[in-house]
């Protein structure tokens, strides 16, 4: 089931980066995640409501389920707007895909897991992969200090996406399922963004073209719905540190869906690269059961004060 999950992950997510593009124009970047995320909520809520699992989080968890929301259905989106005003996607995708060794890092931190040597070695060969996929974009990038701001926001919003990894994993040691948390989370990071387009003076358009509202579904449903759901209950299975090395290959599907749409062409110094991504996905998930028991203990908490 597991392989499944990650399967339909690196799938869903890798292909989410051409609907994305499909939804420029018109309609402000922030309300575009808005209604996606809206739309999200309200779909993940009727669920949860006909199956009658629908609870309202309550003490310590209602505010780990505010931080998730304002960490991965918002902040994090913000942030990798802005990087990419300035940087290159390529860029952006390997500073993002950085989130496998962030999330080590912090549950390190946080959680006190051991950090496996060979997930941090697969992810380090992964990211290689990735610089040489991208690198003549990268080097054709002009350096500066809107660069150096680009970097800090996409810095910025790979670790806002991590912590929002640890505050899931927690709040599935609390009982809690993403599906339920994705909800309020969802909900949280629509009515953010909205106060910010509010704020902003934003125009609330919407764009009724088929290409737009079919991009609007794809991000909602399969983007949004399953794909986030199905990502976090990763999280709760296999800790973060693995979960989140399908942010390394979401660019490789991204690529080859490009090869198909937009005429990219691959490069021996890309093969390599594609090569060196697939070999750290072997290193991460080598001997996993070995590694992992096969029910894995869910995370403990966060202390107080940490979320």
């Amino acid at each position: 089931m597991n392989a499944v999950l990650y399967v339909l992950v690196v799938l869903i997510w890798g292909t989410t980066w051409i609907a994305l593009k499909w939804q420029l124009g018109p309609v402000p970047i922030a309300l575009s995640i808005a209604y996606r995320f809206g739309l999200a909520a309200l779909l993940l809520f009727a669920w949860l409501a006909w199956r009658r699992q629908l609870v309202v989080p309550r003490g310590r968890a209602l505010g780990w389920v505010l931080a998730q929301g304002v960490c991965l259905f918002c902040l994090n989106f913000v942030c990798f707007l802005k990087a990419s005003q300035t940087l290159a996607s390529g860029l952006v995708a390997v500073v993002f895909s950085s989130a496998a060794l962030w999330n080590a890092l912090l549950a390190r931190l946080v959680h006190g897991r051991a950090i496996v040597p060979q997930v941090m070695a697969g992810g380090a060969l992964g990211l290689t992969g990735l610089l040489l996929l991208f690198w003549p974009e990268i080097v054709g990038h002009h350096a500066g200090a809107a660069t150096l701001a680009g970097l800090a926001w996409a810095l910025g919003g790979t670790l806002c996406f991590s912590t929002g990894n640890l505050l899931s994993a927690a709040l599935q040691g609390q009982g809690l399922r993403p599906v339920q948390t994705n909800a309020w989370g969802m909900a949280v990071g629509t009515a953010l963004l909205l106060a910010y387009a509010l704020a902003a003076g934003l125009p609330l358009a919407f764009d009724t073209s088929p290409r737009y509202v079919g991009a609007w579904l794809y991000l909602a449903i399969p983007g949004s719905v399953i794909g986030f759901t199905a990502y976090l209950t990763l999280v709760g299975r296999l800790g973060p540190e693995r979960a989140a090395y399908s942010t390394v290959l979401f660019p490789v599907v991204a690529l080859n869906v490009s090869t198909w749409a937009e005429g990219y062409r691959w490069t021996a110094p890309a093969l390599v690269g594609l090569a060196l991504v697939m070999a750290g996905n072997v290193l991460v998930f080598r001997r996993r059961a070995a590694s992992l028991p096969a029910s894995p203990t869910a995370p403990s908490p966060l202390p107080p004060g940490r979320a």
